[in-house]
């Protein structure tokens, strides 16, 4: 029951907030660069990409035109250690939604929502997208580049 005057919950009422995630002993996340994805030399969309400068560790976020909304993460996306960031390009769709920042790892498969909502898998081989209508590139080797899609 809450205390009426200062209007505080018992622990047992609060709710829990996740343990905040770590890259390393000591992270100072900083911020990087960018990678702007372009169709026809115009830019519709870019990831933001910060870079831990302790242990080196990348974060990418995602920022497409005209999506103003706020994403469901707090603090820096984490991915795996065994991953990397990358953008996968779906030559079926025009515009805006022909892109998405994905996490692929060296070699296996990859879920990947259209924008159907229709889930596909594809194919990875060290750590390229592996498919006759998509293909992705690595965040790490396009810092501060724009990219053509």
């Amino acid at each position: 029951m809450s205390d009426p005057k200062t209007g505080d919950k018992p622990d047992e009422e609060k709710p829990k907030a996740p343990a905040v995630y770590k890259c390393c002993d000591n992270p100072q996340i900083t911020y990087y660069g960018v990678t702007n994805l372009n169709i026809n030399e115009r830019t519709i969309g870019s990831v933001d990409v910060w870079r831990c400068a302790v242990c080196k560790k990348l974060f990418c976020e995602e920022k497409q035109l005209g999506i103003e909304e706020l994403t469901d993460i707090v603090g820096m996306p984490r991915i795996d250690s065994d991953a990397k960031w990358a953008v996968c390009i779906s030559k079926l769709q025009k515009g805006k939604d022909r892109w998405k920042l994905v996490k692929l790892k060296e070699n296996g498969t990859i879920k990947f929502e259209t924008v159907d909502e229709e889930i596909i898998t594809l194919k990875i081989e060290d750590f390229k997208i592996v498919d006759d209508q998509h293909w992705s590139f690595l965040i790490e080797d396009n810092v501060n580049k724009a990219i053509e899609i």
